[in-house]
C-alpha cells in the first residue's frame, strides 16, 4: 500500500528533493485552463464558427489566440448575447486583422 510508482513523484529520482514537485502540477494546470478555455468557446461560438476558428488556429495560431483572447474577455464581461455566427467571426476577423500592405515595385 505504500509502495509508490516512480512517475508520481517527479521521475523517480530516489533524493526526493523539492526540485522534483515544482513542475509536477504545471501540465495539469494548463490542460485544465485550456479545458475551460475550449468549453467557454463551445458556449459562445455556433459550430461553424468554431470550425473556421480551429482552421485558423492551424495557419495562424496567433490570430487565433487574438479572436479567442477578445471572445473571452466580451463573454466574461457579458457583452455577447448569443452564440456567434460565421458570419459575426469573420466580421470580427477582419476587424481584428491588419490590412494587407500592398507593395508596387516600378522598374526602370
Amino acid at each position: 500500500m505504500g509502495f509508490r510508482e516512480p512517475d508520481e513523484f517527479g521521475g523517480g529520482n530516489p533524493s526526493g528533493s523539492a526540485d522534483d514537485s515544482r513542475g509536477a502540477g504545471a501540465p495539469d494546470a494548463g490542460a485544465e485552463i485550456a479545458a475551460q478555455k475550449e468549453q467557454l468557446l463551445r458556449q459562445i461560438l455556433m459550430p461553424e464558427a468554431r470550425m473556421r476558428l480551429n482552421n485558423i488556429r492551424m495557419v495562424k495560431p496567433e490570430l487565433a489566440g487574438m479572436v479567442e483572447q477578445q471572445l473571452i474577455a466580451l463573454a466574461t464581461q457579458g457583452r455577447i448575447q448569443s452564440r456567434l455566427t460565421d458570419e459575426q467571426l469573420r466580421q470580427m476577423l477582419s476587424s481584428i486583422q491588419q490590412p494587407r500592405r500592398d507593395f508596387k515595385i516600378n522598374r526602370i
